[in-house]
C-alpha cells in the first residue's frame, strides 16, 4: 500500500486474479484486515507506529524462554513428534493451574489448547453457529473476531456501549425483534480496540441475560492479566461457576501471546464438559493439534515460575508507556482529541472533536507521509462506524518517542485539514 493509497476498508474479496475460479459464497463479504495491511508500513525506516497490537519485544523474557526451549529439545523425540488434539497434558495442567490462580477454577480436562486465541474464536464459531445465526458483539469490537463471525455467515450485530459495557437495552431489543443471539462475544477486560473494562454489575447482568435466554457467552480474555491500575474484577466464567445453568453457557478463551510471546501461538479454551468432545473433533479437522514443540516450551516456561514476576515487569512497562502517550497527546492536541484512560492492556481509544474534525482515514493518509501511523476506528465496527475515531497502541513505542510521535500526529492533522 502506498502512503497516498485509499485507506478505506478494502473491497470485498472477488475472483482470484484473472483466473475463472469461483470462490465459496461465504467469502463474498470478507475484507483484508486493515491492521495487517498497515504492518508493512511499520517496517519503514523512521516510522513511529501506534497501529499494530503487538506486544513489546522489551517485555519478552528471552533468557527464560531460551532455557524453556532447550529443556524442551532435550527430549526431541517427543518434542518433534505429532501430539494429541486436546493439547499436551503437561501444558493443559499448567494452564488449568494458571487459570485457577486467577480465579477461574478448572481442571486440565476442561482446557483445550488452540493455535492462538484466533483459532479458539474460530473453533467456537464452527462449534455453535449456522449461517444466519445472530452473534451479538460490543461496538466497536475486535477486528479479527468480526472476520471469523462473518466467515461463519452469521448475522453480526453490534451493541452500543456505555461506561459499564454493552447496553442491556440493545440485547433486549434483539429478543423483542425475534432475533435472540446464539452467541454473545465479549472482551470484558481492556478490550481491543477501546481498552475499556466492563463493570461487575454489567458482567452479572449479561450472565443473567444468557441464562434467561439460553445464549452462549464467549468471553475472550487476552489482556486481563495486564492490569496496571484499579482493582481486578472476576471473569464472567468465574461468576458463572456457582450456577450450573450459567456454567454450561460460558466459554472462556485466553492466550499467552500478549503475556509471554505471540510466536508460540498458544491459546486455549476453557469449555463446559458437554462441549469438549465436539470441539476436539473440529480441531482435529483444522490442524490435528497445535505444535508440540511450542506447547512443551510453554509448559516448561509456566513451570519455571517466571510468569508472575514477568507480569510485574510488563505492567510497569505498559503503564509507563500509556501515561507517556496520553501526556504527549494532551500537550499537542488539547481538546481536539478525546482520549480514554485504560487500566490495563495495550490500547487507547480516541476521537477527533470540534468543528474541524476530519475522518481518521484522511488523517492517516497524511500521517504516513509524516512517518507515524495508527488504525482508523471504522475498521472495528460491524456497521455505522464513527469516522472520527481511532485506535492507538502504546505497547511497542518507547516512552522517549511518545512526544515525537504525538508531534508528528499533530503535524499530519494540520496537513490533512489544510488540504
Amino acid at each position: 500500500m502506498r502512503p497516498d493509497a485509499d485507506l478505506a476498508p478494502p473491497a470485498p474479496v472477488s475472483l482470484c486474479g484473472d483466473a475463472p475460479v469461483r470462490l465459496a459464497s461465504r467469502l463474498g463479504g470478507m475484507r483484508s484486515s486493515a491492521i495487517r495491511d498497515l504492518l508493512a508500513h511499520a517496517r519503514e525506516p523512521g516510522m513511529i507506529s501506534f497501529a499494530g497490537g503487538l506486544p513489546s519485544p522489551d517485555g519478552f523474557d528471552v533468557a527464560a524462554l531460551q532455557r524453556a526451549m532447550a529443556d524442551t529439545m532435550a527430549d526431541a523425540r517427543h518434542a518433534l513428534q505429532y501430539g494429541v488434539t486436546e493439547g499436551e497434558p503437561v501444558l493443559r495442567e499448567a494452564l488449568a493451574a494458571w487459570m485457577t490462580r486467577r480465579g477461574l477454577r478448572c481442571a486440565a480436562g476442561d482446557v483445550l489448547v488452540t493455535t492462538g486465541s484466533q483459532q479458539a474464536i474460530d473453533l467456537v464459531a464452527r462449534l455453535l453457529l449456522d449461517a444466519g445465526d445472530v452473534v451479538a458483539i460490543e461496538r466497536p469490537a475486535y477486528l479479527a473476531a468480526l472476520g471469523v463471525f462473518r466467515l461463519a455467515q452469521a448475522q453480526v450485530v453490534g451493541l452500543p456501549a456505555d461506561d459499564e459495557g454493552p447496553a442491556m437495552a440493545g440485547l433486549q431489543a434483539l429478543v423483542d425483534e425475534g432475533r435472540t443471539p446464539r452467541l454473545l462475544y465479549l472482551v470484558p477486560d481492556f478490550a481491543n480496540p477501546t481498552g475499556a473494562t466492563m463493570s461487575l454489575a454489567r458482567r452479572q447482568a449479561l450472565l443473567q441475560f444468557a441464562v434467561n435466554h439460553r445464549v452462549v457467552i464467549l468471553e475472550d480474555d487476552p489482556y486481563g492479566a495486564m492490569r496496571f491500575a484499579g482493582e481486578a474484577l472476576p471473569s464472567i466464567a468465574s461468576l458463572a461457576a456457582a450456577d450450573p445453568r450459567a456454567a454450561a453457557l460460558v466459554i472462556h478463551a485466553s492466550t499467552l501471546s500478549k503475556i509471554v510471546a505471540p510466536a508460540l501461538r498458544i491459546g486455549w479454551l476453557v469449555l463446559p464438559p458437554g462441549l469438549m468432545p465436539a470441539a476436539v473433533i473440529i480441531k482435529q479437522c483444522l490442524d490435528l493439534h497445535s505444535p508440540t514443540v511450542c506447547q512443551l516450551a510453554a509448559a516448561h516456561y509456566l513451570g519455571s515460575g517466571r510468569l508472575d514476576d514477568r507480569l510485574s515487569v510488563l505492567r510497569r512497562l505498559y503503564r509507563d508507556r500509556k501515561d507517556a502517550l496520553r501526556e504527549a497527546l494532551q500537550g499537542h492536541f488539547g481538546d481536539l482529541l478525546e482520549c480514554n484512560d485504560p487500566q490495563g492492556g495495550m490500547f487507547l481509544w480516541a476521537r477527533l472533536t470540534g468543528p474541524g474534525a476530519i475522518e481518521a482515514t484522511r488523517w492517516l493518509r497524511a500521517a504516513l507521509t509524516h512517518k507515524v501511523m495508527f488504525v482508523p476506528g471504522e475498521a472495528f465496527y460491524d456497521a455505522g462506524p464513527d469516522p472520527a475515531s481511532l485506535r492507538l497502541s502504546f505497547a511497542t513505542t518507547p516512552p522517549d518517542l511518545m512526544g515525537e510521535g504525538a508531534r508528528r500526529l499533530r503535524a499530519a492533522l494540520d496537513t490533512a485539514t489544510a488540504g
